[in-house]
């Protein structure tokens, strides 16, 4: 069942200081949690902390998948970049969270598919529709299960903005199926949304188990997002893919400010403190531009790694 919690801004102070605090006492006590690879097959992740980084490094260019680096990625389609130059969506006319399992139904469209805004209880909205030729809803997660344990392949999908990923645990080598080696799982990243960097790590969930219908073509990967430092939730997000005639369309919704607490992974915690935290406790506030900057981020991003999504997915699923 989708749920909604706003802890004040007290209570989310208090969260973030904490966490913080509890991070750099996690560095001061020597070697911590990995966000690298291991090679086992499965679990925890238990090397040192690995760096953030823009673009590729040498060692990147010897991985297997290289040839499927570009320097920049690929421009958002021409309707997202005319809703990005837009004003933001009417405040009324945002559709309430409590509504995305039906908003993102197998069949149908909603009245806004493309867009940003802000609700008048202050929850941010972003909405992006990729139409995706050749993709199918199986590749997408089969991503999900694949990229995330390593920044280079994080990178392959928004090389302009990634910087650094690692996951709680590294399923990707498991003989079970792709949802599984995502769903249960936590994705820590370092982005640029805009020009702001944010550390997040994004908790995916059962989307039947919450209360999506998800026919056998059709996939929807269901997160919360929260920060990776502070033990404090920010949002939603949902991509829905689903078949169109000669490929896929994916149907993504954001519903950020929609706060709550988590349990701290304080491994994960100070590596990313180690790397170079934004600690200012303002961005567990977000405004309107963070939503407008994510509308351009995920049109980018969709657009970007579907162009290559057939071939690397027929390359390197096992």
């Amino acid at each position: 069942m989708l749920s909604k919690w706003n802890p004040n801004r007290r209570s989310l102070l208090g969260a973030a200081g904490a966490g913080v605090a509890a991070a750099a006492m996690t560095l001061g006590r020597g070697p911590i949690a990995a966000a690298a690879p291991t090679g086992s097959s499965e679990g925890p992740i238990t090397q040192s902390c690995s760096e953030r980084y823009v673009g590729y490094r040498e060692a990147d260019r010897a991985k297997p998948y290289a040839k499927y680096f570009t320097p920049h990625t690929d421009p958002a389609p021409q309707v997202v970049r005319t809703a990005f130059a837009g004003p933001p969506l009417p405040p009324a006319s945002i559709p309430d969270f409590g509504r995305l399992t039906r908003d993102l139904g197998p069949s149908g469209y909603s009245p806004i598919e493309i867009g940003y805004g802000q609700r008048p209880d202050g929850v941010l909205f972003v909405a992006c529709r990729t139409e995706m030729p050749r993709v199918t809803a199986a590749m997408w997660d089969w991503w999900f299960g694949w990229h995330s344990i390593e920044s280079a392949r994080y990178k392959l999908w928004h090389p302009d903005a990634h910087e650094y990923a690692a996951l709680r645990e590294n399923r990707t080598t498991s003989p079970i199926p792709d949802k599984a080696k995502y769903i249960g799982n936590t994705s820590y990243v370092d982005e640029l949304v805009g020009p702001k960097l944010q550390q997040l790590g994004i908790d995916f969930r059962d989307p039947v188990a919450n209360g999506f219908t998800v026919p056998a073509d059709q996939t929807i990967i269901y997160g919360r997002v929260g920060s990776s430092i502070a033990p404090v939730d920010l949002g939603w997000l949902a991509h829905q893919v689903r078949p169109i005639p000669g490929g896929a369309e994916m149907r993504s919704r954001f519903y950020l400010n929609i706060r709550g607490l988590h349990v701290p992974d304080l491994p994960q915690a100070a590596c990313a403190v180690a790397r170079g935290a934004s600690v200012d406790p303002s961005d567990l506030f977000l405004g309107i531009d963070l939503a407008r900057n994510l509308l351009m981020h995920c049109g980018q991003e969709m657009n970007h790694l579907a162009q290559f999504l057939p071939e690397i997915y027929r390359e390197f699923r096992v």
